[in-house]
């Protein structure tokens, strides 16, 4: 088994995992997180894919792939904390 094979695996299991979680979760954060394990695992495919060729534009998306998906989890959990500061005058949880 080769080093890219290995990482296309890898990749794809991530990706179920996080998809399986995104379905099942029960919690608006467990969500959030799923929908990070689903990035992470296509950007060890996009990196297996890459890994043989010397064209650099695969990996140039998987940078800016990172930074987005890091400003998409800020702004989900910035949302999150001010419905959870909305609702827990209510006395309900989110």
């Amino acid at each position: 088994m080769t080093q890219d094979m290995l990482y296309s695996i890898c990749g794809l299991l991530l990706f179920g995992i996080g998809l399986y979680r995104l379905i099942a979760a029960p919690r608006i954060l467990l969500k959030v997180l799923a929908v990070n394990i689903q990035g992470v695992g296509v950007f060890m495919l996009l990196v297996a894919t890459a890994y043989p060729h010397s064209d650099p534009v695969p990996h140039a998306m998987v940078l800016t792939g990172i930074v987005v998906a890091v400003a998409a989890t800020a702004l989900a959990l910035s949302l999150y904390c001010r419905i959870h500061e909305l609702q827990a005058g209510s006395g309900t949880e989110p």
